[in-house]
């Protein structure tokens, strides 16, 4: 892993990921589980490590991005710790708790019908009004591909000899970030993505060999990978770097957030639950092995959470 005072800069910020171990969770999937926990960062997410290394590298002080929530409110508290602003677009269907969030730490959010205009086209227009601003891409920007990275390092450092690092995949920011921190870590092991069907844009990009679009924003539950496509940086890494995609029905991204409250007392959001909606899946992939899987995020609307562990 590079060292140098910025590198040790961003170290000392983040916080190190949650490593849980659950026996009935191993039971209940026929495999050894190790969660690799990014709810307990700084603002519920994996994000922040993204976040701060945009804000720390760019020489800008406004910030301008498009967010379902969790790179906006890591934006804004990391604009907020390095003295700097930003305006988070927002879908107007976006989690209140994540509004909510992204304002608590300073960020300005405009919310709009994304029927009518999508998130970057206002961003752009933004980025017309402030030519002096940073526009960040949650996945698609070399520092976040860089911040991400810190994660796939934390993982090469752990004593365990995993078979495979399964990984949400939305626009490809984390996955990315996990191949290159694995391999500058000069760790051998398979990646696997986990997608929503729903939107499984990048599943189909793999499958052809070129980046592939959804027509419009997909509205799956796991609203971290509403996304239209993936981005051309993280599909320069994922498109040799991951193994395969797992495609997830709806139905099992729900069951992955009920058995990781159920059986690793874990709150997570739905796109945090994609690891385990993979294994649920195809659990005769994973069968026997141990398998690290990557919990994006915590970020959950209660109202939302509540109808997922009683419905």
């Amino acid at each position: 892993m590079k060292k140098n005072s910025r590198w040790e800069t961003l170290e000392t910020e983040i916080l190190k990921t949650t490593i849980i171990e659950s026996r009935r969770l191993d039971s209940a999937l026929g495999a050894r589980i190790i969660l690799a926990s990014e709810a307990f960062q700084h603002t519920g997410s994996f994000k922040f490590r993204a976040a701060y290394n945009v804000v720390m590298r760019a020489e800008a002080d406004l910030f301008l991005t498009a967010s379902s929530g969790n790179f906006g409110q890591a934006l804004a508290y990391a604009c907020q710790l390095q003295k700097k602003s930003c305006i988070v677009v927002m879908p107007s269907t976006s989690a209140q708790v994540k509004v909510d969030a992204v304002r608590s730490y300073g960020g300005e959010v405009e919310l709009i019908d994304v029927t009518v205009k999508s998130r970057w086209d206002r961003v752009w227009e933004l980025a017309k009004q402030h030519p002096e601003a940073y526009v960040a891409s949650p996945y698609d920007d070399p520092f976040v591909i860089e911040g991400n990275s810190t994660l796939g390092s934390e993982l090469s450092e752990l004593e365990y000899d995993f078979d495979c690092v399964v990984v949400p995949v939305g626009g490809g920011g984390l996955a990315s970030g996990i191949v290159v921190g694995l391999q500058e870590a000069k760790k051998t092991v398979p990646v696997i993505g986990a997608e929503p069907l729903m939107a499984n844009d990048a599943a189909r990009s793999l499958r052809e060999g070129r980046i592939v679009s959804n027509e419009s924003e997909p509205q799956t539950i796991a609203d971290g990978a509403r996304t239209l496509c993936i981005g051309d940086r993280n599909w320069e890494v994922l498109k040799t770097g991951l193994k395969k995609i797992f495609e997830v029905p709806e139905p099992k991204i729900i069951e992955g957030v009920r058995t990781l409250f159920s059986l690793a007392n874990l709150k997570v959001e739905p796109t945090g639950a994609l690891a385990i909606g993979a294994l649920l899946t195809s659990p005769e992939e994973f069968a026997g092995q141990t398998v690290c899987c990557v919990v994006s995020g915590g970020n959950v609307d209660p109202q939302v959470y509540a109808r997922m562990l009683l419905d």
